[in-house]
């Protein structure tokens, strides 16, 4: 009979312990109702079982509170730590995020603009050889095209009959000695010496015809200008007309470079503005010139102004028609608050960042940028002070989150007091600031570039050590600081030769009257409050 009661017992126990445990779960779940949300879009919650009404996938189930916690990438006691507007993750799952952090920086705002740039001549050095006569080429002294010639060189010897008449007026002109010549016979000589000089005859050619008294049937022309001849028209033997193109010189040592500039960028385009200039054959050396032009006219398709840029060609590596990288770089404000463009979630009505404060604590906030600077930073106008940590990885998964846990609070009422309230946006206090060395952006490491001693050559800068391959002299090691003071930029002083020996102080832009080389600007270092330097 013993046995028989507590076999009993034992098949009592099996069939009602499952049900107990059964009703404890359903009052469990019933003091703990579930919720289920979408894997792809965690701002769709439910309290019942279905489908995702935008994507179609099976919501997922959020069994309890510490379930939300573990679904949101929290746990309980940090969520409960984290106040209003901000949310708590431990390390584990920020490792797991893959969240990066970076420090918000204020310092001068540069705004980069790179385009591609044409090479051409300079238009204000480029000649044509003529004759104000007719006759026939002789001899060719320069026969080439691409011959380097001088002032004074020979190009060729030409017999003109007109030229020949016009000495032979001259020579009946000239008296024995001036001191017999009467004024009528003066006035001859002025004007067959005149009718010389308007063939262009030089006066060398001239004193040797008065020495010499004899005419020559030959006259040699001589170039006008230094450079290079870029087209030869004529060959020995043929017969010229007075104005037509024998030989066309341009001198190559300052290119014009030409680059197109979008017409949101023009503002941040001035006058003597620096320009770096590299070349895809010559990787190691940029060259440094001037914005000398702004055209008045913007291209209706492009939508594009034409900019043309002026520079020292030393040792001849800018060759017209050659397509460069040109870089303008504009300060426009030299101090402001940056951010870096990966932080920024843009979602077309505003711009968010999140904040990450100490304790793994993260906050959203509102930002309100200005323009886009260089080095991939953007200016911030409001909601961000500088020393700020911001998130630049892993942001995108901070904002499921905060979203999840903002639909949560939504639908379980727990966050009723905190609901509608805005994210934290006060500025943080000086111990979530990050070290004065990250957030001082001038604080960085001054690069060194590689330049020649040689005033003429100092336009182009390399980097790496070695000799200049135009005058063999060792290159000098230069910061960017010191760079700047031998072309810095700012208000313009005065307007002077690029050769130092010439001593040319101008206020206006031209040509040295010395050497014809054009005049670069002088211009006081940023912030100074120099006057202009007159001559």
């Amino acid at each position: 009979m013993k046995l028989f009661k507590q076999f009993v017992f034992l098949v009592a126990a099996a069939v009602l312990v499952p049900g107990l445990l059964h009703m404890g779960g359903r009052l469990g779940a019933a003091e703990h109702p579930a919720l289920y949300t979408c894997g792809m879009h965690p701002q769709i919650i439910q309290d019942h079982p279905g489908d995702c009404p935008i994507c179609g996938m099976h919501l997922t189930a959020i069994h309890s509170t510490e379930a939300k916690g573990e679904a949101a990438g929290t746990n309980g006691a940090a969520m409960a730590a984290a106040p209003a507007g901000e949310m708590a993750i431990d390390p584990a799952t920020i490792q797991t995020m893959g969240v990066r952090t970076a420090v918000v920086v204020s310092g001068p705002l540069r705004r980069t603009m790179r385009t591609v740039g044409n090479v051409a001549y300079d238009e204000t050095s480029q000649a044509q050889v003529t004759t104000k006569f007719r006759g026939w080429i002789e001899k060719l002294h320069v026969d080439a095209t691409g011959a380097l010639v001088n002032p004074g060189d020979p190009l060729f010897d030409i017999y003109s009959p007109e030229l020949y008449s016009a000495q032979t007026e001259y020579l009946a002109a000239l008296p024995a000695t001036n001191e017999t010549a009467s004024a009528e016979e003066r006035g001859l000589l002025d004007s067959a010496l005149t009718k010389l000089k308007f063939y262009d005859l030089s006066d060398a050619q001239i004193a040797a015809l008065t020495a010499t008294r004899q005419a020559a049937k030959l006259v040699t022309i001589h170039a006008p200008i230094s450079g290079f001849v870029t087209e030869k028209s004529v060959v020995p033997g043929q017969m010229v007309e007075p104005g037509m193109k024998l030989y066309e010189l341009a001198d190559l040592a300052i290119v014009w470079v030409y680059a197109e500039i979008y017409e949101q960028d023009l503002p941040y385009i001035q006058l003597g503005q620096e320009a770096t200039m590299t070349l895809s054959y010559l990787p190691d050396r940029a060259f440094r010139g001037r914005v000398t032009y702004v055209y008045p006219t913007v291209d209706e398709k492009t939508r594009t102004a034409r900019v043309r840029m002026e520079f020292h060609n030393p040792g001849y590596f800018l060759k017209p028609g050659m397509f460069a990288t040109v870089e303008l770089v504009s300060e426009v404000s030299p101090k402001a608050v940056q951010v870096p463009d990966s932080a920024v979630l843009r979602s077309g009505q505003k711009n968010t960042v999140f904040v990450a404060l100490p304790g793994g604590r993260f906050a959203a906030r509102t930002v309100t940028l200005g323009m886009q600077a260089q080095d991939d930073l953007d200016e911030v106008l409001s909601g961000l002070s500088a020393g700020e940590l911001v998130v630049t990885s892993g942001q995108f998964m901070l904002d499921s989150e905060s979203q999840l846990r903002e639909a949560i609070q939504k639908m379980t009422g727990a966050g009723e007091a905190g609901e509608g309230a805005p994210m934290a946006s006060a500025s943080p206090s000086d111990a979530t600031r990050a070290p004065a060395r990250e957030v001082a952006l001038t604080a960085r490491t001054e690069n060194v570039v590689w330049v020649c001693p040689m005033p003429e050559h100092v336009s182009i800068e390399y980097d790496h050590a070695g000799k200049c391959p135009i005058c063999s002299m060792a290159l000098v090691p230069v910061t960017r600081s010191e760079l700047k003071r031998l072309q810095p930029g700012g208000q313009v002083l005065y307007y002077t030769c690029p050769m130092p020996e010439h001593h040319i102080r101008a206020e206006k832009p031209g040509k040295c009257p010395q050497c014809g080389m054009t005049l670069i600007p002088v211009m006081s270092l940023s912030g100074a409050t120099n006057a202009p330097v007159k001559p």
